[in-house]
């Protein structure tokens, strides 16, 4: 059977992550997140899979090749042109993705499911793909429900008592929902499809293929089922996706490595004297990180690959991505440590290199800088007081 994961935006709302990583590989546990809908495209009997991809397009066609691996068959459509001697990827759009595709030779020729790339999900597609053909759909959204305080930060989809879709609401206040079932992004479409999609030109699925379904009156339903969903289009979100697997809260993924103490988890040779330390989890730890004594380390929090957290320094509720070292005193409290950035949970960031903080958080495969440079602030416990104050100012600027 056939499936398209589309991948090719550029996750604005995932900066600074998806400045070097595009949204489809940013990793849960060092996994990529598209890695995990593969798994379940095979699971249900799902293995010719179409990726169109822009943005940093060869990191995902490094990492997934022709999905061979994976168990299944990999084509990616790129979406962009070369100008004067640079790859420039240019969106097609959701919907003009797949009209690329069917153009280029016709792909889609049997029932087939749409995802979006940066979600984590846990579906039976299998009865989802059931009610779409017993309804005749030429079309079929899954939407999930969601409580009616949160409808605002969605797409509502309003049905009649058939299942059949009548009105969407991008987003609406809580007063004015007529719905409290949401859009996930997951598709089930017929190749027919493709003929509402004008060719060569940037088509969305949600804001203009839907509502020519339903002003056309096509065959357009949805189908509301109960099931794991975890939407990874901003930082908050994926603050909340790692917490949520450390909590035990996630179910469709594990805690990778060993447990070393409980609650603790950690990657192979990490070094560590568990009694000069303090740890509580739940906590992960990856592989080749250096966890000095005197630190401290509260969960959930996760510590990435090739680490360094120096002696005094602070981890409390925070993501800490890999080769990043917290120099001695720092603390870090609800806080994403991403290459030279630091962001609150809010999404506000700063550039620790731009803000000369850099002496409090660099790369771990540098000399420390804080080994030759002075303490500007004259105490280092100081030092975090400098990174929420200046987190502040950017949210508020």
């Amino acid at each position: 059977m056939k499936a398209m994961i589309l991948a090719a935006g550029k996750g604005t709302r995932v900066r600074p992550i998806t400045h070097t990583i595009p949204k489809p590989m940013i990793p849960i546990f060092q996994k990529p997140v598209m890695e995990f809908l593969l798994e379940l495209l095979r699971q249900h009997g799902f293995d010719q899979i179409m990726v169109n991809v822009s943005h940093l397009a060869e990191e995902i066609e490094s990492y997934f090749r022709d999905g061979q691996r994976f168990g299944v068959q990999i084509a990616y459509s790129f979406e962009g042109r070369i100008v004067d001697g640079d790859l420039q990827g240019e969106a097609l759009g959701s919907a003009g993705g797949l009209k690329r595709i069917q153009e280029f030779n016709p792909f889609f020729d049997e029932t087939f499911v749409v995802l979006c790339g940066d979600a984590l999900i846990d579906l039976d597609l299998t009865a989802a793909v059931k009610f779409h053909r017993e309804k005749g759909a030429l079309a079929t959204i899954i939407t999930k429900t969601v409580p009616r305080e949160l409808v605002s930060s969605y797409g509502v989809v309003v049905t009649d008592e058939d299942g059949r879709i009548k009105a969407f609401q991008e987003k609406p206040s809580v007063e004015a929902a007529l719905s409290d079932q949401i859009n996930t992004g997951i598709y089930i479409f017929e190749p027919e499809i493709i003929d509402y999609i004008p060719s060569n030109q940037e088509y969305d699925l949600g804001s203009q293929l839907f509502p020519q379904l339903v002003e056309k009156k096509a065959p357009f339903y949805a189908v509301n089922m109960d099931f794991e969903w975890v939407d990874i289009g901003k930082v908050p979100d994926y603050w909340e996706a790692v917490r949520g697997v450390l909590l035990r809260e996630i179910k469709n993924v594990e805690i990778p490595g060993i447990e070393a103490r409980p609650g603790v988890f950690t990657g192979i040779n990490v070094a560590v004297n568990w009694d000069k330390v303090n740890i509580q989890g739940p906590v992960y730890i990856g592989g080749m990180t250096r966890v000095e004594d005197g630190a401290t380390i509260i969960g959930p929090s996760m510590i990435g690959p090739s680490c360094w957290i120096c002696s005094g320094a602070v981890v409390d509720n925070s993501v800490i991505f890999e080769y990043s070292r917290l120099g001695p005193g720092v603390r870090l409290v609800d806080k994403l440590v991403f290459g030279r950035y630091c962001v609150d949970k809010t999404g506000a960031a700063i550039d620790v290199q731009a803000a000369a903080l850099d002496w409090l958080i660099t790369d771990a495969r540098q000399a420390p800088p804080y080994e030759e440079a002075p303490t500007p602030l004259g105490e280092t416990d100081s030092a975090p007081l400098v990174i929420a104050d200046f987190v502040k100012k950017e949210s508020q600027s």
